[in-house]
């Protein structure tokens, strides 16, 4: 069943319960009229082997019906319910003053419950005058039920209605907390991450900094004896200079590096680096199937986040999927790389995030991106980014790769080596 189906099917179901939870509603008066003429009366609707009397059945479903409402109404529920049980204390009077008794205190009862769930659901300024009201409306409908003591259940009456209350409240409050508690958190996480993603740039400016220090220094030297090389080291330095300013003004902004942290001296991961994942994945027993499209080389910063979604992606895989096997599809194109981490596990609520997934998606947001993530119809979980990367940025397929940086910025061909030394192919582990 694809998506579209199964919005379909539940936005059915959910007008039916709507259909059928307001047809009760509007039965009630016509409960509220019988109630009094079965209070004497034998008769009763058998279910399942089991007799129910009218007397009581009818009753129960006054205060039964209206019970549908809570979930997106809980208000107008609960006045719904403490209508209806007043009106059964007041108009019902059976000859059996046991029943009157039971019939008041299990009406009252589901009252005191719907006042649970409204204090649970509002706000204090709502659910305190709602359980304000019930107290009152409970304790004058005791004066007319002629099977109840009113004086003795006023005791009873003001501990159930302050009990549903606490206990409601009780409720809304740890919600709050766990709810503030979860935006704290995830603020955290972005905040870790966004430095993480600081500290990685840092990483890339000092190496390109480094790299066109050493191409000045080259040019300086050759600039008279060997033309050719010094425009090459210049070319290189423009190049890297380029690089380096773009990266700085589309990803770093507001981020920050944290203090006493020095950079370290090995280039930062990329495109060119994903095989060590699947090996690295494949030794914790989940076996990866990695597809790579396109030739077209990307920006640094954006090799950078691609290579931390799908390593953040596949340490997902293999601690909560419970799957021997996932797909990796990254694919370069014109304008954007897309990488897309596919598997066949249990997946998981798309509501409930780790910081995993609030990281991948601070690091798509840095580079201007589209995350998604989440269950898939058919089973498993799919984490898909799209990346942009600026026309600016596009280069010949032959040319050095710039995602990885694994040469350092020599301009002697190492990297022409080393790009030429992968394969293009899918890749089947």
């Amino acid at each position: 069943m694809d998506d579209t189906a199964l919005l379909r099917l539940r936005a059915a179901a959910s007008v039916v319960q709507a259909v059928l939870v307001w047809a009760g509603v509007v039965l009630l008066p016509v409960l509220w009229v019988m109630a009094p003429a079965v209070a004497t009366s034998g008769g009763g609707v058998g279910v399942m082997g089991w007799w129910l009397p009218e007397r009581y059945l009818v009753p129960v479903l006054i205060v039964a019906l209206p019970a549908g409402l809570l979930r997106r109404r809980p208000l107008s529920a609960l006045g719904l319910m403490l209508a209806g049980a007043t009106l059964c204390a007041a108009s019902v009077h059976g000859l059996d003053a046991g029943y009157l008794g039971d019939l008041f205190n299990f009406q009252f009862l589901a009252v005191d419950a719907a006042l649970a769930v409204v204090a649970a659901t509002r706000s204090r300024r709502v659910s305190a005058p709602a359980a304000g009201v019930v107290l009152v409306t409970q304790m004058l409908a005791a004066f007319v039920n002629v099977g109840i003591e009113p004086v003795d259940q006023a005791a009873l009456t003001v501990l159930a209605v302050v009990a549903a209350w606490i206990a409601g409240n009780s409720v809304r409050a740890r919600r709050e907390y766990a709810a503030a508690l979860r935006v704290h958190t995830a603020a955290e996480a972005v905040t870790a991450e966004r430095l993480r993603i600081a500290r990685e740039l840092h990483d890339m400016v000092a190496h390109s900094i480094g790299v066109i220090a050493i191409q000045a220094g080259v040019g300086a030297r050759v600039i008279d004896s060997q033309p050719a090389q010094a425009r090459a080291a210049l070319a290189t330095i423009e190049a890297a200079s380029r690089d380096t300013l773009a990266g700085l003004r589309r990803t770093l902004g507001t981020l920050r590096r944290g203090d006493g942290e020095s950079a370290p001296v090995h280039p930062v991961p990329g495109l060119a680096d994903l095989d060590r994942l699947v090996a690295a994945a494949g030794d914790a027993g989940v076996r990866v199937e990695l597809r790579e499209h396109g030739e077209r080389a990307v920006p640094a910063e954006v090799g950078l986040a691609a290579f931390r979604i799908v390593q953040e992606a596949l340490t997902n895989v293999v601690r909560h999927a419970g799957v021997g096997a996932c797909r990796v599809v990254v694919e370069r194109g014109d304008q954007a790389v897309t990488v897309e981490v596919v598997d066949d596990g249990g997946g998981g609520p798309i509501g409930v995030e780790g910081h995993g997934l609030i990281g991948m998606r601070e690091r798509v947001r840095a580079v201007g991106g589209r995350f998604r993530a989440g269950p898939r119809p058919e089973g498993g979980f799919r984490v898909a980014a799209c990346l942009p990367v600026p026309p600016e940025k596009a280069r010949p397929s032959g040319s050095r790769p710039v995602d990885g940086d694994r040469d350092g910025g020599r301009p002697d061909g190492a990297a022409a080596a080393v790009a030429g030394g992968r394969a293009e192919e899918a890749v089947d582990r």
